[in-house]
């Protein structure tokens, strides 16, 4: 039985009166999952078209008119769409009576991917460091750290209470990525070069909004959640080790990419900072996934992920200097590799559910017996 909480002011007072009246106008033949994977592809999609205008993530600072005004456009309105359709899938499923625990893993599942996404595609608009504006890719893959490890704090607090407490800073995120495309698109992107307020540009304002949001308000929300529930006996795990056994691949995870990034010889992530970054998000996303499942069908989470053992592999290959001159075609093996692999388990977790609740993914009629 699914079961959330939204407290967001800006979700339950503005937000959701207007994905009430959206939902209205869907047909009812459309399924719910229909919905979903559609955001998914609009926001894959316009990262792909970012990604062609601006694969290294220089164009905003050094050719500022080399990504079109309407990809910054065509951005606010993918990345508002895909808002919207995630918003809606799941009243679209109770107006349908079609509610499943397949839908709540191909929603979830999918966020844990767009969110790394609608990270990556952001980049693209304040641009890295080069030397007078912009951010550094380390910078950067802290910003996608702490992102995705808020995104990873919610299903963990999943796990141990039950209930997923949706968390402020998804509707706030949206909003903000929306404003900001929007505001690049009419204005340029020169109003992420100029300082805002005291001397600081609007990207670092952005940075540590964001740092003292999980700080203080996300991470610590978490924790009295699960205390809160702890008081109350209605943990779903009695053992401290239990309930910390989903953190363990993540913070692993974490180490590895992150000795990779400080000790890479070739410097990979100033070399490669899109497809590295797209490989952390892809990692991330299947850990996450795995918890998820684990979380809805009460089972207990391998302590280290498969693919844990292959990274540290090309890690040490990586950092020792064995690979030397392929650190990149290493990556960009390993990358397209995990993608695959992670591509190919959601389709197989997808059709195995479909066959045991004998219901197809993208449409609502009923399995024949077979």
């Amino acid at each position: 039985q699914y079961s959330a909480v939204d407290t967001n002011p800006l979700s339950v007072y503005i937000m959701q009166p207007i994905w009430n009246k959206i939902i209205k106008i869907v047909p009812l033949w459309i399924a719910p999952n229909l919905l979903t994977f559609s955001g998914f592809i609009m926001i894959l999609f316009n990262y792909f078209l970012i990604s062609f205008y601006d694969w290294d993530y220089t164009a905003s600072g050094t050719s500022p008119g080399l990504v079109p005004t309407w990809v910054w456009l065509f951005s606010a309105f993918t990345t508002f769409c895909a808002y919207a359709l995630d918003s809606i899938d799941g009243k679209h499923a109770r107006r349908t009576q079609s509610s499943t625990p397949l839908g709540e893993l191909f929603d979830h599942g999918l966020d844990s991917w767009a969110t790394s996404i609608f990270v990556l595609s952001f980049f693209s608009v304040c641009s890295r460091d080069n030397g007078k504006t912009g951010v550094s890719v380390y910078t950067m893959y802290i910003y996608l750290s702490i992102v995705l490890f808020n995104f990873m704090c919610s299903h963990w607090e999943k796990y141990n209470t039950g209930v997923l407490f949706l968390p402020w800073g998804y509707d706030i995120s949206q909003v903000v990525l929306i404003a900001a495309y929007l505001l690049t698109g009419t204005v340029g992107v020169e109003v992420w070069q100029k300082p805002l307020l005291f001397g600081y540009y609007i990207t670092d304002l952005l940075v540590i909004l964001l740092i003292g949001f999980s700080l203080f308000l996300s991470f610590p929300q978490t924790l009295y959640n699960i205390h809160r529930a702890h008081l109350k006996k209605t943990l779903k795990n009695d053992s401290l080790y239990e309930g910390l056994l989903p953190l363990v691949s993540p913070l692993l995870l974490f180490v590895l990419l992150t000795v990779w990034v400080v000790l890479s010889p070739s410097n990979i992530l100033a070399k490669q900072p899109r497809l590295f970054l797209w490989m952390v998000g892809v990692a991330f996303s299947n850990v996450i996934c795995r918890v998820i499942i684990c979380q809805m069908s009460s089972t207990r989470p391998e302590l280290f992920h498969w693919f844990l053992f292959p990274l540290a592999l090309v890690v040490y290959a990586a950092i020792s200097g064995l690979l030397g001159r392929m650190e990149e075609a290493a990556l960009g093996v390993f990358t397209a590799l995990l993608t695959a692999a992670h591509v190919h388990y959601g389709v197989c977790v997808g059709r195995q559910l479909s066959e045991h609740l004998n219901i197809y993914i993208f449409s609502l009629k009923k399995r024949v017996q077979e």
